[in-house]
């Protein structure tokens, strides 16, 4: 009775343990555009969490950082642009277009090509096979019927 009491506990106060630090936003809009921002840079230690959502303490330090930028006036593209330089395109959801992240964006799309080029090889090489199996198939033989007869 005790243990499932204690577990009870543990387990009522692990959901506030791991709580997002409350932030002192000045009014909803700067909540809103925080959690824009925070839903937009990627978490460097998780896997594929942002930082909005992220319990590790580098993405707890990334919303703080954000947060004091946005209190020293600075905006959504400069504190981006800050990020960025900082750990890179991969920190961010949405990577910009240039020739750096070209591969990012069409890469998809090339495996997608060289994907449909290799089903169309192999379904005309089937269709190859079948037809060439089929004409050997159909047509008479010219040899004896009893293979004896080729013996003298």
């Amino acid at each position: 009775m005790i243990r499932t009491c204690l577990l009870w506990c543990l387990l009522c106060f692990s959901a506030a343990a791991f709580a997002l630090d409350p932030m002192p936003f000045k009014d909803r809009d700067e909540e809103l555009r925080f959690q824009d921002i925070t839903r937009e840079l990627r978490c460097l230690v998780c896997q594929n969490q942002n930082i909005a959502d992220s319990n590790a303490d580098l993405a707890r330090d990334l919303r703080l950082e954000v947060f004091e930028m946005m209190r020293e006036g600075k905006s959504d593209d400069e504190i981006k642009t800050f990020m960025t330089e900082r750990y890179g395109d991969f920190v961010l959801y949405r990577p910009p277009m240039k020739p750096s992240t070209w591969l990012l964006w069409f890469g998809p799309f090339l495996v997608l090509l060289a994907g449909g080029f290799l089903l169309i090889r192999h379904i005309r090489g089937r269709q190859r096979a079948r037809a060439e199996a089929t004409s050997t198939a159909a047509t008479p033989s010219t040899g004896p019927d009893d293979p004896n007869e080729m013996i003298p």
